[in-house]
């Protein structure tokens, strides 16, 4: 979510016309996130979010995104709904680049989350988990373990200007993620993506997730290594420390909606340590290829130093929950 395609308000009644959804009231950019152009629309028919998809959103991958979110609110999964236009598709043309209206979700985003939120969260990533195994389309990880190094070998040569230490930190980790990473655990579509500012609460309840561009066929436990990541680190980029709690309760919940299996469990540290690595390399490439003349806050990498740090000394899941 940022603003690199500008629109102003001739732009966006115009887009408002191909659908039905009366005439538009009011709009403002969103400026959160990294990866594509967002706007809260307002019209005679209530709130709506437009996605300009930028940057790294192949477009042959859009009609995998608006039918998995199509298909979740089907089965009442909350989540953002594509909205039809008048030519009775998802996806439409915005000079050369491609968008999508979809549904306002009520409620917003926190940024520290206690760990009852956790287990929330941890239950509806099981919930989405069980549902999506029986999707069958299906739609490849471009941000997997196999991708990590390409991406590294275009930073190396200049990520030492945000940390001297930085190439050799992510070389080490490399190494052993790729050495370390696991083949056949149990696999599906996932969000990939769940952090904070992608899982919405209201009255302090879970109200849904969002941002579904990432959302990809892969372990399901790497989704639980993003979480972990993503919501169980706490204190300040430079000093973070690990929060058992709140991992314990991410677990509990999970396991109530889908049991996690003894091979699953094993592997949590290297995919853990694996997502760590796969957010840290992609923060560094935004962070050294600022796009000219975009309205966007890019992401600080140097928090997931402390991540790869704990990962790569923890021995077990105990060092996780216990």
């Amino acid at each position: 979510m940022a603003i690199y395609t500008k629109l102003d308000k001739e732009n966006v009644i115009s887009i408002i016309s191909n659908y039905n959804l009366g005439s538009m009231k009011n709009y403002q950019g969103i400026k959160e996130g990294i990866e594509n152009t967002n706007y809260l629309v307002e019209t005679d028919k209530g709130k709506f979010i437009l996605t300009i998809y930028e940057k790294r959103v192949n477009k042959d991958d859009l009609p995998f995104f608006s039918k998995l979110m199509v298909e979740l609110s089907n089965k009442n999964f909350i989540c953002p709904k594509p909205i039809l236009n008048k030519n009775n598709k998802y996806i439409s043309d915005l000079s050369s680049k491609k968008f999508m209206l979809v549904s306002f979700l009520e409620g917003k985003s926190k940024t520290n989350l206690s760990p009852d939120d956790c287990g929330s969260v941890g239950k509806e990533a099981a919930r989405l988990h069980e549902i999506t195994k029986n999707f069958h389309f299906k739609r490849n990880n471009d941000l997997s373990v196999k991708s990590w190094r390409k991406i590294f070998d275009q930073v190396k040569d200049r990520c030492n200007q945000i940390h001297p230490d930085l190439p050799k930190l992510i070389e080490t980790n490399l190494r052993d993620v790729e050495k370390d990473w696991p083949e056949n655990l149990p696999k599906g579509i996932i969000h990939a993506d769940l952090f904070h500012d992608n899982i919405f609460f209201k009255n302090n309840n879970f109200s849904g997730f969002i941002d579904f561009y990432f959302s990809c066929n892969d372990f399901y436990a790497f989704e639980i290594a993003i979480c972990l990541n993503a919501l169980c680190f706490d204190g300040i980029s430079e000093n973070l420390s690990f929060n058992v709690t709140k991992a314990k309760k991410f677990f509990e919940g999970y396991n109530e909606i889908r049991k996690i299996s003894g091979e699953e469990k094993n592997a949590i540290k290297v995919l853990s340590q694996g997502a760590a690595l796969r957010f840290l390399l992609t923060r560094v490439f935004d962070s050294i290829n600022i796009v000219d003349d975009a309205i966007v806050k890019i992401k600080d990498p140097i928090e997931y130093l402390k991540r790869l740090e704990f990962h790569k000394n923890a021995k077990s899941l105990d060092d996780y929950i216990v």
